[in-house]
Formats: structure tokens, sequence, C-alpha cells
């Protein structure tokens, strides 16, 4: 199946190191459009940060938006791995833990800097130039809301303007993605596996892309406010 958010990722993993996480299955994306870019110089506006966390996300997220500032000049995206049935409170509790209010995708949601935008169960949350669509597709990695899915479009949407995040979790969800993110010019984190309170999917990361930084949550806050800073931006389609 090929979609207008899907990128063919059979170079990025070819480029993976192999150290034995295997990357085929589960971390081949199964939606695919040919489409690369070479990675180049870091560019100061990073307007996109997209965040993937699986068991022990809560925790992670809480931390890390509860260390953002009011007024980030960016869209920050979220995707929590979830059962499927279930009502996600998700966007109220991040919205307390910070100043930065979370609302949960609905169909198509215009982007807005300053908000946290969440996955609706049981979809996966797609970015798109302007927009971010809640799309029932097939699972990715057993799971819906996926990783993979947000920032793969999110890489081609906005190129090096992404800032992906890796929190705690189980398995490889997000590695896939992370990687075309970086073949875009995008920039990498991933949560120190040392603090995770699952540290099998920020490892995987790490073990199979050439990552940018490892840090705890609360510097991940930090680096992403020095490297978006405040301001209004706008997101046109």
């Amino acid at each position: 199946m090929t979609t207008s958010w899907g990128i063919d990722c059979c170079s990025a993993m070819s480029s993976l190191p192999n150290k034995g996480v295997p990357l085929t299955g589960a971390l081949e994306p199964q939606f695919c459009r040919a489409g690369f870019y070479p990675r180049g110089p870091r560019m100061p506006n990073r307007r996109i940060v997209v965040i993937g966390a699986s068991a022990g996300g809560v925790e992670s997220l809480v931390g890390l938006v509860g260390n953002l500032p009011g007024g980030l000049a960016a869209a920050v995206f979220v995707v929590l791995h979830m059962p499927t049935g279930v009502v996600s409170h998700l966007p109220t509790i991040l919205s307390r833990a910070g100043p930065l209010p979370a609302v949960q995708i609905r169909n198509q949601t215009q982007i807005r800097a300053g908000i946290i935008h969440v996955a609706e169960p049981d979809h996966h949350l797609v970015i798109e130039p302007g927009r971010a669509i809640s799309l029932r597709g097939p699972r990715e990695n057993g799971h819906r809301p996926a990783i993979d899915p947000m920032f793969r479009s999110a890489a081609l949407a906005y190129g090096p303007e992404v800032a992906a995040v890796v929190l705690s979790g189980v398995l490889d969800d997000g590695t896939a993605g992370l990687a075309v993110v970086r073949q875009h010019g995008g920039m990498t984190l991933v949560q120190d596996p040392g603090e995770a309170l699952f540290p099998g999917m920020p490892a995987v990361a790490i073990e199979s892309v050439e990552v940018d930084y490892v840090l705890p949550v609360r510097e991940i806050a930090a680096t992403l406010a020095d490297i978006v800073g405040l301001g209004d931006v706008s997101f046109a389609e």
C-alpha cells in the first residue's frame, strides 16, 4: 500500500548498522514511497517535534513536557502505545504537567505552535504540511497508533525542520522512523536507557541509528527548548 505520507525506507534500513537487530519484519515500514534526501547541515529552525513512547512512556512524557517552556516555537506531536478500546486521558495529563496545552487529534487538525498534538486511540497520527491527520490504517509493529508512521510522515512533510524523540518502551517501534528523520536532515534524540522504566525501545534505537543525543528527559526538554526557541510560527498547508 502506498500513501502520500509513506516513504520508501529500503535505503535507510540498509544503511543502519546491524548490531544483532533485525532490519526486516517489524522494522520494515508497510507504507512506502520513493524519496530520500542526503543528510545536510543542521538547521536551527526545528518547527516540528515528534515524540514516541510505549511502556513507561507516561512518566517520561510528563517529565519531558513538564520541562518545556510555554510559547514554544514548534508544534509538538505525541504517539503513546495504548490498548484498543481505551479512553485516553493523555491530553489532560500532559496539559497538567506543564505550560503547553495538549489536544487529541480527531480527523484533521490544523498544526499550531505551542500545542501538544496527541494521537487518538486506535488511530495513527500522520503529519502533512500544515495539518495533522488521524488515520485508521493497518497496524505497524503491532501497534495503532504506531510511532514509525508519525516519524516518517513528519520527515516527508518537514525534512530538516523535524526533531524526533524516542522515549521509554519495549521492542523497536520508532527505530525505522528515526532513521528516516535522520536521512531527511532532522535531529534525533533518545532517552537515556538507564533512566527509562523500559529501556528496550531506546536501546534498539541507539544501537541501530546514529542518533544526535542520548539524554535524560529533563535534558531532552532543555535541548529542545534551546534549538526551538520561543515565538509564534505559522504552518501553511
